[in-house]
């Protein structure tokens, strides 16, 4: 998942258009394992299922949406940071739907979590608000990934993941061709390279990556899978130095410890 960023960056195409092919690519090439299935399985969700089913694929069109736009205007470094956050938004938003208080180490952990993600916007304030766009669009993005994951935990042990991944990502992709043609967004017409990096994103990324995490869904907790892509963030920026050329600035770098400092206290809150 770490070469999300990286390859949407490398793609010389609007944000709202690598998303939309990114998560269509990936529901096409599950198809051809779900199709024999694909029905029997949908049909088998009552109503209210059904309904979650859209709403998980709708947070993640806004997540993608989201968070590929906040790459236009901030720091690969700032943006996966700040989206990988969705760990604390997990654990809150499980205990909100009525799964527990939050424990003194998760409300702790959710405090340094959030000054850690204060630090790292901190820089952008200031006579850079579009830095600042990039910040809040990233968390939007982890918030709306939040719900997702909360989703597919309740789902996924109902369905097969060629099945899940499906629906989910073909119902992302729908929407997200309805935002790109809503606002008259290139969709098509890119040069050779740029549809290899597109390819690249939906191989990659999330064929492998967001399907890793749906295929644990069904066995682990939706906060427990959330603090597994842990490793998302510092891949990222290893990348975007490697082959973006691109440095990390300085509160990112100092406000990545309590990030992760917070998440780590809210992992330990969840071990039992």
């Amino acid at each position: 998942m770490s070469t999300g960023a990286s390859f949407a960056r490398l793609a010389e195409a609007p944000a709202f258009a690598i998303s939309f092919w990114r998560c269509g690519l990936a529901a096409l090439v599950f198809l051809p394992f779900a199709r024999g299935k694909l029905l029997t399985e949908l049909n088998a969700l009552n109503g209210r299922e059904q309904m979650l089913l859209v709403l998980s694929g709708i947070c993640l069109s806004v997540h993608f949406a989201a968070w590929i736009t906040s790459l236009e205007h901030t720091t690969v470094a700032a943006s996966v940071l700040l989206v990988n956050t969705s760990p604390i938004w997990v654990a809150l938003l499980s205990r909100f739907i009525g799964e527990g208080v939050l424990s003194r180490k998760m409300r702790w952990g959710m405090l340094a979590s959030f000054c850690g993600s204060a630090i790292v916007a901190w820089g952008d304030f200031g006579g850079a608000s579009q830095a600042l766009l990039g910040d809040g669009l990233a968390l939007l993005g982890a918030m709306a990934g939040s719900v997702y994951l909360v989703i597919g935990r309740r789902l996924r042990p109902q369905l097969s993941l060629p099945c899940y991944v499906t629906l989910c990502y073909g119902v992302a992709a729908f929407c997200l061709l309805v935002l790109s043609m809503a606002t008259e967004t290139q969709l098509t017409g890119f040069d050779s390279k740029t549809w290899w990096w597109l390819l690249a994103c939906a191989l990659v990324p999330q064929v492998l990556g967001h399907t890793s995490a749906n295929w644990a869904l069904r066995w682990a907790t939706a906060p427990m899978v959330a603090i597994s892509l842990l490793g998302e963030p510092l891949g990222s920026i290893l990348l975007a130095v490697l082959f973006l050329n691109e440095l990390p600035p300085a509160q990112a770098l100092a406000g990545t410890p309590l990030i992760l400092l917070g998440i780590l206290m809210a992992a330990r809150s969840e071990k039992r």
